[in-house]
């Protein structure tokens, strides 16, 4: 199993993430790489479940996990008091992807895009680790960023190139 490319895309609530993640899914699915994505789930509370479902009655009657499949399509529901990260690495590896690219999780230290879309989110800059890229909403805040140690953009629809670019040369640089 090759040990896959792993990329954070973090930032506030509606700064952009999920569709920017879309995009490098895009570009790098096109491109023939396998990926897949954790994304944390940031609302609070579990992520729904269709209890009316088989598999969520399962669940909901004490099963650890539950797995369904059909035409080619796999959908794995557990229970657990608490996921770290590096467990949910650990499973979704399993699918010996080329990159995991996870949405969220932004205190944890893997190679991240931080998504800035006002001067209170700058706080950001301050706390996380392992910056690769700087986007910012705002001309002023890109501007004022200007000797950062890592690129800062001032447009986000440079976001989704500059990370696939990124992780495709991660990807060219393990290759034996």
């Amino acid at each position: 199993m090759v040990k896959p490319v792993i990329f954070q895309i973090v930032g506030y609530q509606n700064s952009g993430k999920t569709t920017i993640m879309s995009e490098v899914i895009q570009i790098l699915a096109s491109g023939g790489y396998k990926v897949v994505t954790i994304k944390h789930h940031g609302h609070g509370g579990k992520p729904d479940i269709p209890e009316h479902k088989d598999s969520g009655r399962h669940v909901k009657a004490g099963a650890f996990a539950s797995l369904i499949e059909g035409d080619g399509r796999v959908i794995v529901q557990a229970e657990k008091q608490n996921w770290k990260l590096e467990e949910q690495i650990q499973l979704i590896s399993q699918l010996n992807p080329d990159v995991i690219l996870i949405e969220g999780h932004k205190n944890m230290d893997f190679p991240k895009a931080i998504l800035i879309r006002a001067e209170k989110d700058l706080e950001l800059l301050k706390v996380l680790t392992n910056r690769e890229v700087v986007f910012c909403m705002d001309a002023g805040i890109a501007a004022g960023l200007a000797n950062m140690e890592c690129p800062v953009f001032h447009k986000a629809d440079q976001a989704a190139a500059w990370i696939a670019d990124y992780v495709m040369a991660e990807i060219g640089s393990m290759s034996p």
